[in-house]
């Protein structure tokens, strides 16, 4: 009997998703339906295929959409993490499984007795980060808590990144994701974390210039800053205890302090529209946030501004993004200066047709076992194809991928809205991904905590 697996929205990080599915139609027994609203920007690859059919879909036209999700024997929906509600809802209706790669809402999170009612799997955060991170994580946690062990310390950075190969300028980074959400990076509050038992905070105005630095062997040097909640995951992973807890982003060595110069200049801001923005130069946008002058040049006020020197690299990585041209135009209405910021780095930032991404991920586990305190560091890097089948497509599609058919073939039961975190989700997902070169490479290091001293010798 075939099995109908419907995947609602096919933006960028489906590529790997659907090319899973159409591998394994025949011998699984799939027929795969696409429901997009642009559905000519499909690839023919995936669209030709004899067993994948293609069609339009709006979310917001109720009765095309419970028509699709009606007709599937298990739903993948690959929409922002806003629009999954009404995909969910239709899930419960129509008794379907529901996978998605994104944070688990409160509105999803809702109806986790209805699900759980009807035997439903609605299996959320299982793509990258979240996703990679939580099983990744949770291998190792497990493992530790099994012979004995006690958690003391976990530290987990992921970073989209562009690959050594294709690394062509001075800020050491290209979009490989929503470019919006790296604009918009540590907004909304105060990153928060715990270290040594202590709760700190850094204001978004501090937190670029707050970086820890990571190595991974073979591939030099990186930087991390916090992210928002660190704390979210407390109570999934078990680290009620623990006295270190900390998410960050990375980034290669450099981007932060520069990036903080947007944040001082307040071109990162997204509370408020700039009334003449469409048609503006670039230089005039940066002149936007500098003050009147009859006499200097707005390069003069930036840096004096700034105080940046003329030799200084971040005088090289702000001419280089072509941000004094007054040739090139923002044709953006009524946007915010991180809508107006944003374009101007995508002139910069896109991948070319052949170059590559990198994802890196990084974990730290420190923990006491028979009164000795130890710690494993644990890294992953993936490199991508070219700027279709990137390393971001591949580590969130797939791990989305091999769920679904887990679910559909009964390997993963356990009803209602969840996370992947059990063993039953994620041992047979990371072993299936490491046959497709996604694994960790785990070192025994010293724990130090964060007071080195008191561990000397």
């Amino acid at each position: 009997m075939v099995r109908t697996i419907l995947v609602i929205g096919a933006g960028k990080s489906t590529s790997y998703l659907l090319d899973y599915f159409l591998k394994k139609s025949q011998s699984e027994k799939l027929r795969l339906r696409i429901g997009d609203i642009h559905p000519e920007n499909i690839p023919e690859q995936f669209a030709k295929h004899p067993h994948c059919e293609v069609f339009s879909l709006d979310i917001f036209n109720d009765e095309e959409r419970k028509n699709a999700i009606s007709d599937a024997s298990i739903v993948v929906s690959m929409l922002p993490a806003s629009l999954h509600s009404k995909v969910a809802e239709d899930c419960i209706a129509y008794k379907k499984h529901l996978v998605t790669a994104s944070y688990i809402s409160k509105e999803i999170k809702a109806l986790d007795e209805e699900a759980k009612k009807h035997g439903l799997v609605f299996m959320n955060e299982i793509g990258l980060d979240p996703g990679i991170d939580h099983m990744s994580a949770m291998e190792v946690i497990d493992r530790i808590r099994d012979a004995g062990g006690k958690m003391l310390l976990f530290e987990s950075f992921t970073g989209g990144l562009v690959a050594p190969e294709s690394d062509t300028n001075l800020w050491h980074y290209k979009f490989t994701w929503n470019p919006r959400n790296v604009v918009l990076a540590g907004q909304g509050g105060a990153a928060k974390f715990i270290q040594e038992g202590t709760y700190k905070y850094i204001p978004y105005h501090k937190l670029f210039r707050r970086t820890e630095f990571l190595e991974v062997d073979g591939y030099g040097t990186f930087e991390a800053y916090a992210n928002r909640d660190s704390l979210n995951y407390r109570e999934a992973y078990g680290l009620h205890d623990a006295l270190t807890l900390y998410r960050g982003t990375m980034r290669r060595v450099g981007f932060s302090k520069a990036w903080q110069m947007f944040v001082l200049l307040g071109m990162t801001d997204d509370s408020y529209t700039i009334e003449n923005s469409e048609g503006m130069s670039y230089r005039e946008f940066v002149n936007l946030f500098l003050p009147y002058s009859p006499t200097d040049s707005v390069e003069l006020k930036l840096r004096h501004y700034l105080k940046i020197d003329q030799d200084d690299i971040m005088w090289g990585k702000l001419l280089e993004l072509n941000l004094f041209d007054h040739t090139k135009k923002i044709p953006l209405k009524n946007a915010s200066p991180a809508q107006m910021l944003q374009y101007i780095l995508e002139d910069s930032w896109t991948l070319k047709e052949d170059e590559k991404d990198m994802i890196v991920m990084y974990h730290k586990f420190g923990y006491e076992i028979n009164g000795e305190k130890k710690q494993i560091d644990a890294n992953m890097v993936v490199i991508g194809e070219n700027r279709r089948f990137t390393a971001m497509s591949k580590t969130v599609g797939l791990p989305v991928a091999i769920a679904t058919l887990n679910i559909l073939n009964g390997k993963i039961t356990t009803p209602g809205v969840q996370i992947p975190i059990r063993k039953e989700v994620y041992t047979p997902i990371l072993s299936e991904l490491k046959n497709h070169g996604i694994n960790f490479k785990e070192f025994e290091v010293p724990y130090l905590g964060y007071n080195p001293d008191s561990v000397a010798g």
